[in-house]
């Protein structure tokens, strides 16, 4: 039996990137957890920034954000850094096309083979926020 704070996560698929073309290459025995997908236009793409995690990466708790240190000093929680306690990304993407257990997309903020770790269809009346407020070097 496990504990609550114990638990795993395993890689769906990776990210594809080659020229022009993005792609998340779902690994085929998660095939038949597509059915469907092909009917809403974006998806959210949870992957694991693997080249960013280190032990090293992990403990970074404050850091200038996008890399420039015009940029005040924040913490990781308010920041896209891919250096976190637990290096994980989410990107919002658009799809073009689904061939078998190939989605392809528009773009996606991660490298070539960054494992994918869950995709979940992108819904407006769940996740699109009307009042926003961001601070100033967010642009």
């Amino acid at each position: 039996m496990r504990m609550a704070n114990e638990f795993q996560i395993f890689p769906i698929g990776n990210v594809q990137k080659q020229k022009d073309t993005v792609s998340i290459a779902v690994n085929k025995k998660y095939k038949d957890a597509l059915l469907g997908l092909d009917q809403f236009s974006h998806i959210i793409v949870s992957c694991w920034f693997h080249e960013s995690d280190s032990p090293k990466k992990r403990n970074v708790l404050q850091v200038h954000p996008r890399g420039n240190s015009k940029n005040p000093l924040m913490g990781v929680f308010a920041t896209r850094s891919p250096r976190r306690p637990n290096p994980i990304a989410i990107s919002t993407c658009k799809i073009l096309s689904i061939y078998g257990n190939i989605i392809y997309i528009d773009k996606i903020d991660a490298f070539d083979r960054t494992p994918v770790i869950d995709i979940k269809p992108f819904i407006p009346s769940t996740d699109i926020i009307s009042e926003i407020r961001v601070p100033g070097w967010v642009g």
